[in-house]
């Protein structure tokens, strides 16, 4: 296509980008892991935090002012959470126990997640609902809300497949809550939460290195929402080699963070003026450029509280991590596969 085709197409047809919105439940059950709750739910609006409870103080907890707001305004959805919280303790520990002796397995230590919720399109009106369970940090279950089925993430999980299937009472909960109570609870936070959810704030961005051989780590926070790009280039060119893009990580004020390394180690002094790191936040016109100065890195060598000592960090800030280093342990980490396995086991609780 044309120059001029294109720029006439932009003027009279202009793109209008697709916004997202949506409301998740992260639920953890373990089962053999010691000194931390056996029972967590988060839930989050946006990928924000909101709210939680856990099987240790047994009751719901907002996390954000407006939601605090909506708990007073709207008592049957606090109501509703807090049955939840008192009930799905006790239904879940069964299902591991469930799960262990229908997959014949022997040990203590085992992790049952479960997230479901539902997506609304601001541009083509439509939502959708999930739900999908992990084991021990793999995709275990995907329910298909097309044909009301449950769909087997691996061979183990085909006999509870087949059983969950058949237990049509169950899939009409499912039904009815991802398809009608779900939406109808996104509708509400966005309008009491709008001013919150709405909104639009730059970040602001450090470069920092761990020591002088370190890779300089470009690191944006606070920003919202979360629709943000962040990107080294050298002379005007994106740069994709050597060059470690971080998860974007929610702050505990509802603001988001994110990282973008990039590897010094073959570029000499004298080059490093042709580097500069670029942040973009959707819907807005103007990139955030900061150039490549070793005279503005933050280091180690600065007092803490100058320091965000890293991306994990500064997502966390307000809120009680509990981290429990277990082998064989595993945690949900956010990625379109699902489940991912590693070695630090990781709730966010108040």
């Amino acid at each position: 296509m044309k120059k001029m085709e294109f720029v006439f197409l932009l003027i009279f047809f202009p793109v209008t980008l697709s916004v997202k919105h949506s409301v998740k439940f992260f639920l953890t059950v373990s089962s053999g892991v010691k000194n931390i709750p056996d029972f967590v739910v988060v839930g989050l609006i946006d990928e924000v935090p909101v709210g939680h409870c856990d099987s240790i103080e047994k009751k719901v907890e907002a996390t954000q002012d407006w939601a605090k707001k909506l708990m007073e305004d709207y008592p049957e959805h606090l109501q509703w959470y807090t049955q939840e919280c008192l009930i799905s303790p006790h239904k879940y520990k069964a299902a591991i126990d469930m799960l262990k002796n229908q997959l014949n397995q022997t040990g203590d230590v085992h992790i049952l997640q479960r997230m479901d919720g539902c997506e609304w399109d601001s541009e083509t009106r439509e939502i959708n609902g999930f739900a999908q369970y992990g084991y021990n940090g793999e995709d275990f279950l995907v329910f298909d809300l097309e044909t009301l089925t449950w769909i087997a993430q691996k061979p183990e999980a085909v006999i509870i497949k087949h059983s969950w299937d058949k237990d049509t009472p169950d899939i009409e909960v499912w039904k009815h809550f991802l398809t009608q109570r779900c939406p109808e609870f996104l509708k509400t936070y966005m309008d009491v939460g709008k001013s919150f959810l709405l909104r639009t704030e730059l970040p602001s961005v450090s470069l920092l290195q761990k020591t002088p051989s370190s890779p300089v780590s470009c690191f944006a926070t606070g920003f919202y929402p979360d629709r943000a790009d962040m990107f080294w280039r050298k002379d005007g060119e994106e740069l994709h080699e050597d060059v470690e893009l971080g998860e974007i990580l929610p702050n505990h004020d509802g603001s988001f963070q994110m990282s973008v390394d990039l590897n010094l180690s073959s570029v000499t002094p004298e080059d490093w003026r042709r580097y500069e790191c670029v942040f973009h936040l959707s819907g807005v016109k103007d990139d955030i450029i900061t150039k490549l100065d070793k005279a503005v890195i933050k280091t180690n060598c600065v007092p803490p509280s100058e320091f965000p000592a890293g991306p994990v960090i500064g997502g966390v800030v307000g809120l009680l991590l509990l981290a429990v280093c277990i082998t064989g342990v595993f945690i949900w980490r956010r990625r379109k596969n699902g489940f991912k396995p590693a070695n630090c086991f990781r709730l966010i609780i108040h």
